[in-house]
């Protein structure tokens, strides 16, 4: 693992530094990146009468008290997708964001099951997501890796349904993740489709510690065996399991604004990601469904700027750890560590 070099001090970072970092993200859903200008366009196109009279209806919508009351408004909007197009633009839209940003790699994530359950075909679905990725990486200098998401509050036979459908498109796929609604659906419920992914070489990782105990966040290491833990917040509720992440260098994909749009914390000033990232765990920054949380990746660093005084030295330690935590290959992280030390050096 490179070394990253930061000058000790307590200098707040602003936002050109932010900026500037060279940053991957690694909890990004696609189908959360869709804004309601786009939604629109794509109504449209499609020929599709949508619940909402504009645009700032949608917005106001936009007041969410808990996981699930998002989930059926993010569900509800994904209706607009439905062809090759309709998910490069999506992704597109994604990739121009992070450009203008400092995002130098992504791993996003997408829900097959949410478009095939409405009868689009997966190669829809992945062809155009996969052809706006290699665009990400030509015209933007964007590398990627994509990733299959199982809903959780499906079943696991509806899972292992999904990645035989995915079979013919596993060289577009880095990994598999779980994500939809938590409480109720631990991650044991995936062992055997997890361990099948595994069998085809695929990478995993979990949202565990979300809304859900510090339970689901070992079973989810133990169980599922996956490389990173998705939000993973709620291990502030276990000493034991706080000691064992850092030991472990497990990468957990924390988005705080997203925790906080949906009351896990009433205000960001009771965020925990610092802390965390000061007792060694490895911590990063992400922006989970930016269309509907208020802010991209640049805004939630911000976010710990402004709530919890986030010095130049953290933001640095927190993209490192970004970088260091992504699937890309040891050249790829060794050059984006590079261009990193050189910005905090300038």
């Amino acid at each position: 693992m490179t070394v990253l070099s930061v000058a000790q001090g307590n200098d707040i970072a602003t936002t050109d530094f932010l900026r500037a970092l060279p940053k991957a993200e690694l909890h990004l859903h696609l189908e959360g990146s869709l804004e309601p200008e786009l939604m629109f366009k794509l109504a449209a196109r499609n020929q599709i009468q949508l619940p909402y009279a504009s645009i700032d209806e949608v917005k106001k919508a936009y007041d969410f008290t808990n996981l699930q009351s998002f989930l059926d408004i993010y569900y509800q909007c994904a209706d607009v997708l439905r062809t090759e197009q309709d998910f490069y633009d999506l992704t597109w839209a994604y990739l121009e964001h992070c450009h203008a940003e400092g995002v130098v790699h992504i791993e996003p994530f997408f829900d097959p099951q949410t478009h095939t359950d409405r009868g689009i075909d997966m190669g829809v679905v992945v062809r155009g997501i996969s052809s706006a990725l290699h665009d990400g990486q030509q015209k933007l200098g964007i590398s990627s890796g994509l990733i299959l998401c199982f809903l959780r509050h499906l079943s696991e036979d509806a899972a292992f349904a999904t990645l035989e459908m995915a079979k013919p498109y596993l060289s577009h796929f880095v990994g598999v993740g779980l994500d939809s609604s938590e409480v109720g659906h631990p991650p044991e419920k995936f062992a055997r489709v997890f361990a099948a992914a595994r069998e085809l070489g695929l990478k995993a990782v979990a949202h565990a510690g979300e809304e859900g105990p510090v339970a689901y966040i070992e079973s989810a290491l133990d169980v599922l065996q996956v490389q990173r833990i998705d939000h993973g917040v709620r291990c502030t509720d276990s000493d034991a399991m706080m000691d064992r992440l850092a030991r472990e260098n497990m990468p957990l994909t924390v988005c705080p604004l997203s925790n906080t749009r949906l009351k896990v914390y009433q205000h960001m000033s009771e965020h925990p990601i610092l802390q965390l990232l000061d007792r060694g765990l490895c911590v990063t920054v992400n922006a989970d469904d930016p269309a509907f949380f208020g802010g991209y990746l640049l805004a939630n660093y911000q976010a710990l700027v402004e709530a919890l005084g986030m010095t130049r030295e953290q933001a640095a330690r927190l993209a490192a750890n970004s970088i260091q935590a992504s699937f890309a290959s040891d050249a790829a992280k060794a050059s984006m560590m590079k261009k990193l030390q050189q910005v905090i050096a300038a």
